[in-house]
């Protein structure tokens, strides 16, 4: 394969305005259409500079850089709009993390491939909140951050304390967070503040391995390792004080919770096994693609329904394991505060996927189109009076979280009708990756990261203290430049920014 310079390269993407760029037809061979990513001038710099690294002679290995994944993504079959980056986008498998893609439905040689949800299926956020205030927590704060600790099992290969049985499995898998209500682990109302209400209804735990089961037995209700982590976090901005007291966020000082969990160990192994029967698929049914990790199928083929099935499952796993977790964080609060979890009105804001593959209604066009809209590494993003979202923000649009990375802020946006017109209802999902795990591992020494966060009067709870450079600050994208490029180009809106005070990771 020819790899061209970095000029010539350049000659195939154009910057559109202060905040984005497109990426010609014919950057990477067959694209359907064109290519778009959302850029201010420090992440912009950061994808150039990917980009221009790539096309140095021998440097081989890793990911494709993120620009090329994005235009890769853009030349699978049956793909409507454009093939979407977002500004947290960073290389990953296959897709880009930060791309979001849709496909026609009607189209008979449309796809969906896994390398668009991601391995971590429905990895997510939920926040909590409640009626403390950093005055209330700040003399106890090291306790209760080793109770959540003691509470909630981290690091990997934790496995849960929820009392699960292979048959308690297969219907939580089916019922997502109906299950955690039915054995009283949620809240009714916690439902409610959830994309697809904690449940994906076309989940068929039959077309799931026997292996994906096994792994995912032990591990619900467990954190995970990696950029995993449960924290609390002080209301420190306000920007649109209407939309924050409709989530029940009326001060700065106002003590959350955020829990940032996946599917585990078993979405691992769902999105593993589907590769595998698609790449059978795509020899079968003569698909071609730029880069054999887009492996994907038809949607209405067997291998693709046997997919979107089993991913349902993983993504109803994740809910149960966000709404497990969240029963451990009210618990461990009630004992500190010696008050219930409902006198401390520790309520869900929201809970949502930023890993997932969903059924939706797009206007492309001008026309109304059934799509399957891939979302990796790439928040739902609602407007207001979309019949989608819950009644208490049919007027502020979807709350949408976004997870900084350790010891930064972390910020809520809402959904905005631009974000609709121009991504498909979709935005961020957080700071995005700027150094390699590897990398952050050679530079970076996990006792400067930890004394950093203690300066920062922010206490840390960690199973592994290795894995601190991994997810220290430093390994990632400034989440405010990636927060105020979305608010800027209109795809969300800025509503509270939030500050961590004690951290709990595996």
């Amino acid at each position: 394969m020819v790899v061209r310079q970095y000029q010539e390269e350049l000659q195939y993407l154009e910057k559109i305005n202060d905040y984005s760029w497109r990426i010609k037809k014919g950057f990477q061979p067959n694209m359907n259409v064109e290519g778009i990513f959302y850029v201010n001038s420090t992440l912009e710099r950061l994808m150039l500079e990917e980009l221009r690294f790539s096309c140095k002679p021998g440097s081989v290995g890793g990911f494709l850089p993120g620009v090329k994944q994005i235009a890769n993504v853009a030349a699978l079959p049956g793909i409507v709009g454009r093939s979407v980056g977002l500004p947290d986008v960073h290389s990953g498998y296959g897709f880009a993390i930060g791309n979001m893609a849709a496909f026609d439905m009607n189209d008979p040689k449309a796809i969906v491939s896994p390398g668009g949800v991601g391995f971590d299926i429905n990895c997510g956020v939920r926040l909590l909140r409640t009626n403390l205030y950093e005055k209330d927590v700040q003399p106890i704060k090291e306790q209760l951050a080793q109770s959540m600790f003691d509470h909630i099992p981290v690091g990997v290969g934790s496995k849960g304390i929820i009392p699960m049985g292979a048959k308690d499995l297969e219907e939580a898998l089916e019922m997502g967070m109906d299950w955690s209500l039915r054995e009283g682990y949620i809240w009714a109302e916690d439902k409610e503040h959830c994309e697809e209400n904690g449940r994906m209804l076309n989940a068929d735990p039959s077309k799931v391995s026997t292996r994906a089961k096994k792994r995912g037995l032990p591990q619900l209700g467990t954190l995970g390792a990696g950029n995993h982590y449960a924290e609390i976090q002080v209301v420190e901005e306000i920007y649109d004080k209407w939309a924050a007291s409709k989530m029940g966020i009326e001060d700065k000082g106002q003590v959350c919770v955020m829990i940032h969990s996946g599917s585990r160990g078993f979405g691992h192994q769902v999105a593993t096994d589907a590769l595998v029967q698609m790449e059978k698929a795509m020899k079968r049914d003569n698909i071609q693609t730029n880069d054999r990790q887009l492996a994907c199928a038809h949607i209405n083929s067997t291998e693709g329904q046997d997919y979107l099935k089993s991913m349902a499952a993983a993504a109803n796993f994740a809910w149960v394991n966000r709404s497990s977790m969240t029963f451990l964080t009210r618990q461990a609060f009630a004992k500190q505060f010696n008050m219930s979890p409902d006198d401390l009105d520790m309520h869900v804001i929201y809970d949502v996927s930023h890993n997932i593959a969903k059924v939706e209604e797009h206007i492309v066009d001008g026309k109304q189109k059934t799509l399957l809209v891939h979302r990796k590494g790439s928040t739902r993003a609602f407007p207001p009076h979309h019949p989608l979202i819950p009644v208490d923000y049919q007027l502020t649009g979807q709350p949408v979280l976004i997870g900084g990375t350790m010891g930064t802020c972390s910020f809520v946006l809402t959904g905005t009708e631009e974000g609709m017109q121009q991504t498909f209802g979709s935005t961020c999902h957080g700071a995005g990756r700027a150094l390699s795990r590897a990398k952050a591992r050679r530079n970076l020494d996990f006792k400067d990261v930890l004394a950093k966060l203690e300066e920062s009067g922010i206490s840390i709870r960690v199973a592994s203290p290795n894995l601190v450079m991994e997810e220290a600050p430093e390994s990632y994208k400034n989440v405010i430049d990636v927060v105020n490029t979305c608010h800027a180009a209109g795809i969300s809106r800025k509503s509270i920014k939030l500050r961590p005070i004690a951290v709990i990771k595996g």
